[in-house]
């Protein structure tokens, strides 16, 4: 008996019992539902991670006090430390050789901007910032202009809007000129910002941008700063990175041998971050499916016993006509492999349903890892594989004579 026919033999025997064969796979169809279903939202989290991540240029970098991702209460050594200020960021301007642009810029959430007897809700970022804003925040004026040093200098009470802000205070003029309220204080609008769009599902066009001094004026100077760089050559990014460090250490006065109290991030850092994370999740998905995958395992090794023992006068018959002991084994050995194809191949169909179905109802795109989908293969042939081999062996070893005598 060629493997050919021992497959058609194998298939009318599955198909003889067709409920049998099926509650036999569910265990391998959860496992592989499991893999495909959940490495295709985490690989479409990390896509959409990355194109949200990369909110910094590919020559820019960040520093802050705290680090830029925090899970739970933030660690006493981080409350601890002590603010980023504006004169840090002149000691990275007038001493770093390898940047092109230096931009401290702070921020406060949830003020209500006013124009007349219009105003906005209550979730408006107000950014005190710099000259350097633009180019170091791909952040640029549409119509009229952006800060300047003299704005600076001088702590002028002017803003520049997001698009969002026109829309609802000035559907129909040109607010360029116009005074806008922010709590009690007056702004003179000089600039309106290009569309941003929007990063992990919040606009980016709902900020209002003041000069940085005016921003201490008006909420105080005791906050930590946020200092973003532009490194003039990306291939010496690392280079700059070491630089600041450097820069900042001496005029933080960090002694020689502790860790730096502030925290220098890309987006290719923020990405890696997330990536092992992310890599956690995948191995416990993976250790879930490999559960459910030994728990279908062990249910076609009982059924496969069972179909041993039913078919024991068949067995006798096939090896009085002729059949040798491999052709039992294989007729087993591929009923088993079947039955564990059979469960990835509906586990693979959930799986796929799943991914696009986030992929529709949320804003992750759809994603199917096309190694999870050989993963899971591979699993079910092992599964199939491992667990069938004590029932195809067991069948192959039946005496001829006695099996003819089972009833």
């Amino acid at each position: 008996m060629d493997i050919m026919e021992s497959l058609h033999v194998s298939l009318d025997a599955l198909r003889g019992n067709k409920l049998r064969s099926i509650l036999t796979t569910l265990g391998i169809v959860i496992g592989v539902t499991t893999i495909i279903g959940m490495m295709s939202i985490i690989q479409g989290l990390q896509n959409f991670m990355v194109g949200e991540l990369s909110v910094l240029g590919a020559n820019t970098f960040q520093i802050q006090k705290d680090p830029p991702v925090q899970f739970g209460h933030l660690d006493e050594k981080y409350r601890n430390r002590k603010p980023l200020t504006l004169d840090h960021a002149l000691a990275i301007k007038r001493h770093a050789t390898l940047v092109n642009a230096v931009g401290p810029e702070t921020w406060r959430w949830g003020e209500v901007v006013r124009f007349k007897e219009r105003k906005t809700n209550p979730d408006i970022l107000i950014a005190g910032a710099t000259p350097e804003f633009q180019p170091a925040n791909n952040y640029f004026v549409e119509q009229g202009r952006f800060i300047n040093e003299t704005d600076v200098d001088y702590s002028r009470s002017i803003a520049v809007l997001g698009l969002d802000i026109v829309e609802v205070l000035f559907p129909h003029q040109d607010p360029i000129g116009e005074y806008i309220r922010v709590g009690a204080h007056k702004l003179k609008v000089i600039g309106t910002a290009e569309r941003q769009g929007k990063t992990f599902g919040e606009s980016k066009d709902n900020r209002v941008i003041i000069p940085i001094s005016t921003f201490q004026k008006m909420y105080g100077d005791k906050r930590s700063l946020h200092i973003t760089v532009q490194v003039r050559d990306p291939n010496q990014m690392n280079q700059a990175i070491e630089q600041v460090t450097g820069i900042l250490r001496a005029v933080r006065k960090v002694p020689p041998g502790k860790d730096n109290d502030f925290e220098i991030f890309t987006s290719e850092s923020l990405i890696d971050t997330f990536n092992e994370m992310s890599l956690s999740i995948k191995l416990a998905a993976i250790g879930i499916a490999l559960i459910s995958l030994l728990v279908g395992g062990i249910g076609i090794m009982n059924i496969m016993l069972v179909s041993v023992t039913e078919r024991t006068r068949e067995i006798g018959i096939r090896k009085s006509v002729g059949a040798k002991r491999r052709d039992i084994l294989w007729q087993f050995m591929i009923e088993a492999i079947i039955l564990g194809n059979l469960g990835g191949v509906i586990g693979i169909g959930l799986g796929l349903l799943i991914g696009i179905f986030i992929g529709a109802a949320t804003p992750l795109p759809t994603a199917i890892p096309l190694w999870a989908i050989a993963m899971g293969i591979s699993f079910c042939t092992i599964v199939g594989l491992f667990f069938g081999v004590y029932p195809a062996t067991k069948a192959a070893r039946l005496d001829p004579i006695e099996a003819l005598r089972y009833e």
